[in-house]
């Protein structure tokens, strides 16, 4: 018998470095920063970014963790996309 194996998908968390983010999705990065950009995320050049999880700087931007999960929800649906 023959079993498929499940694929795993990369999946954006809240743990994630900025960097990371980038460097795992290369493909969509236009598309991720434009939503971290909606979301009032405007520094995703700073040096910050490379040390930085996606939560730590986004509470450091006073979001809530609702709004800290709608965007990382919204990021993966942007690396969901083919």
């Amino acid at each position: 018998m023959v079993t498929k194996k499940a694929s795993k998908k990369i999946k954006i968390t809240k743990d994630m470095k900025f960097q990371d983010v980038f460097e795992k999705f290369p493909d969509k990065s236009e598309a991720l920063a434009a939503a971290f950009m909606e979301a009032g995320m405007h520094c995703l050049g700073c040096a910050a970014s490379t040390f930085e999880s996606i939560e730590m700087g986004c509470k450091a931007h006073g979001f809530s963790d609702k709004n800290i999960t709608n965007l990382v929800t919204k990021l993966n649906k942007i690396v969901e996309k083919t």
